[in-house]
């Protein structure tokens, strides 16, 4: 039912006409409809926000790479997401130039691999610094030894097992590495057509600088796709279980080392006779031999106790606590 217009609103419109303000064809046009082109060859099975939690995933495993490389590498490393993007297999694998790093990755439980496609400039660099090199990649590429692709597939490996924490909050995966390919003509596992996703990291070591791409099929990440939005992400995360953490940080504080000092007495002395104290010289303090001490854990009185022994070494005996409102 269209809108009914009020009796000041038609006195408006007759008015614009009749000052010539309003035009009466543009006011009978409708509205034209906007018509967006589908492309059937490249369906949209990706939306914004799917890219967008895949980027924040990847942010987290960036920084995670940053933290853990450089214990192999002995050497400052810097990881961010530049692009996400989705494109067909097709678009990826021609982008691919030989030699190539790529890790084939068995993302279980979900059935299918992602790769974890490395720059090979990087990857030189990285087996120079590995090898006790400054890190710098060759100035001609060739192909990779065997020697260095084991070395590389160390590398390769403790990326794929960085994956398991980003990807806690969507799915608990058990990521293996199964292989790595060195030639782009090896790398077809899926059908040219199939739409990925996927996310570019700009890696930053030292002088050098390189990109690693994350492959994310469409067919591998099916059945996780409704967990990959906001809702589904925070409520996960609000759903964790509060008694496991209050556990793991009453485990973590218990850790925690405190210094407890027992307090003999206090004096006052003057700067000259500390100046020339002397071993045998005895300091008269405010305590009695049977009085309490106070015990102090960090600057927090929180013991009283008497002195004594326990075999060769002094200690003392905790008589009473001292509670907050004491």
């Amino acid at each position: 039912m269209s809108e009914i217009l009020s009796q000041s609103e038609i006195d408006l419109l007759l008015d614009g006409l009749t000052k010539g303000e309003l035009d009466a064809e543009e006011l009978g046009k409708k509205d034209e409809q906007q018509v967006k082109d589908y492309d059937f060859a490249r369906p949209s099975k990706f939306s914004r926000e799917h890219l967008r939690m895949l980027e924040i995933i990847f942010e987290h495993y960036g920084r995670l790479i940053s933290s853990n490389l450089p214990v192999y590498l002995r050497k400052n490393i810097q990881v961010e997401v530049i692009s996400s993007e989705a494109l067909t297999y097709l678009e990826f694998s021609n982008s691919l130039a030989n030699p190539i790093i790529m890790g084939v990755v068995n993302f279980a439980p979900i059935k299918g691999n992602i790769l974890l496609e490395l720059a090979s400039d990087m990857g030189y660099a990285m087996v120079d610094r590995m090898l006790g090199g400054v890190g710098r990649h060759l100035d001609r590429s060739r192909e990779f030894s065997e020697i260095e692709i084991l070395i590389l597939e160390r590398i390769m490996n403790t990326c794929t097992e960085l994956l398991r924490e980003p990807w806690e909050n969507v799915i608990e995966l058990f990521p293996r590495l199964e292989r790595v390919e060195t030639s782009a003509q090896f790398a077809q596992f899926i059908s040219p057509n199939e739409m990925v996703a996927l996310i570019t990291l700009n890696i930053t070591m030292g002088e050098e600088e390189g990109r690693m791409n994350i492959c994310l099929p469409y067919i591998t990440l099916a059945e996780v796709m409704d967990r990959l939005n906001t809702k589904f992400w925070y409520t996960s995360i609000s759903n964790q279980d509060d008694e496991q953490y209050h556990e793991v940080i009453e485990h973590l504080l218990i850790k925690a080392p405190m210094p407890v000092k027992a307090v003999l007495g206090k004096s006052v002395i003057s700067v000259i006779d500390f100046v020339n104290l002397q071993p045998g010289d005895i300091i008269r303090v405010d305590t009695k031999v049977e009085d309490e001490l106070d015990v102090y854990v960090g600057n927090i009185r929180k013991f009283t106790a008497l002195p004594g022994a326990s075999g060769e070494n002094y200690a003392v005996r905790i008589t009473s606590v001292i509670r907050e409102e004491q």
